[in-house]
């Protein structure tokens, strides 16, 4: 029993390190020219595995997204806004 609870504290001690840290893309979207576009574009993010927020800039027409790099790619991304009508491209 005794054996079983260090494992468990060490677990949980360790686990969070190796966790992979937030990435953060920033896409420049696309065909978003009324106010329900933004809308779109942040439900068909936020539905991608790993990505944990995702902010969209209407003026800029750009889509800030932070998301795990062991889930998901920026191409990933991109597919997921294109897939939802609205073609992407990462900045660089």
């Amino acid at each position: 029993m005794r054996k079983s609870l260090i494992a468990s504290v060490l677990a949980i001690a360790v686990l969070p390190s190796l966790a992979a840290t937030p990435q953060t893309a920033v896409l420049e979207v696309q065909n978003m020219t009324c106010s329900l576009c933004p809308i779109t574009v942040k439900k068909a993010l936020e539905k991608v595995p790993g990505v944990s927020q995702a902010q969209i800039d209407f003026q800029n027409r750009t889509a800030t997204v932070t998301f795990d790099a062991d889930k998901v790619t920026a191409a990933g991304l991109v597919k997921a806004t294109t897939e939802a009508g609205f073609r992407s491209a990462v900045r660089k």
